[in-house]
């Protein structure tokens, strides 16, 4: 969440796009390159998004497997950030059961969602206030928003798809948002009361 935040602020900071800006930095990462790219066309990076929106992108290693992910997201008046859609471009190595893969990439996206959407805990006389899911919200099936998986083609050994599809998911919304709102998200879960009558 901080590097691809950080990378996003240093391409604002550069005037540079911050697709491009990480392609200029992944020239060594040749896996890494490659689901950013896969991404990025899929999910048309650089074509105009309807109003109110934003896209942002984040890239990832885990468990040997390298992971794109571009969140399209826009900004309620009431401070709610909704997801409207995900392309996810996924490097494991050899595809074994690609029906594996999008299931385990889809809900690994919706894991990330919830924590860095919902996923707070606080404390109250030493104790933890939220004991269940009547307390602690994750996705619903009404928030749940579209998601595309692109799987590379490789001939590299099988690698993880357990939770690959997690660490990209919060720093790509965050960076939606910048991208919709022009603010930046520094820490999670996101802070809803901060964009309210934005």
């Amino acid at each position: 969440f901080v590097v691809e935040g950080f990378m996003d602020e240093l391409a604002y900071a550069a005037r540079v796009d911050p697709y491009e800006f990480r392609r200029q930095h992944l020239t060594r990462q040749p896996r890494l390159l490659g689901v950013l790219d896969l991404a990025a066309k899929k999910a048309g990076w650089g074509s105009p998004v309807p109003k109110g929106r934003g896209r942002g992108i984040a890239v990832a290693k885990s468990f040997k497997s390298f992971v794109a992910e571009v969140a399209e997201v826009s900004v309620e008046k009431s401070g709610e950030v909704r997801v409207h859609k995900v392309v996810c471009a996924v490097d494991c190595g050899r595809a074994v059961n690609p029906s594996t893969i999008e299931a385990q990439m889809e809900s690994g996206i919706v894991y990330g969602l919830s924590a860095a959407l919902y996923g707070k805990i606080t404390l109250r006389n030493g104790r933890v206030e939220q004991a269940n899911f009547n307390d602690y919200p994750v996705l619903r099936m009404d928030s749940m928003p579209v998601i595309e998986t692109h799987i590379v083609k490789s001939t590299e050994h099988p690698t993880g798809t357990g939770e690959p599809g997690v660490p990209p998911i919060a720093p790509a919304v965050a960076n939606a948002i910048f991208a919709a709102t022009g603010k930046r998200v520094r820490r999670l879960p996101i802070d809803s009361e901060q964009f309210k009558n934005m």
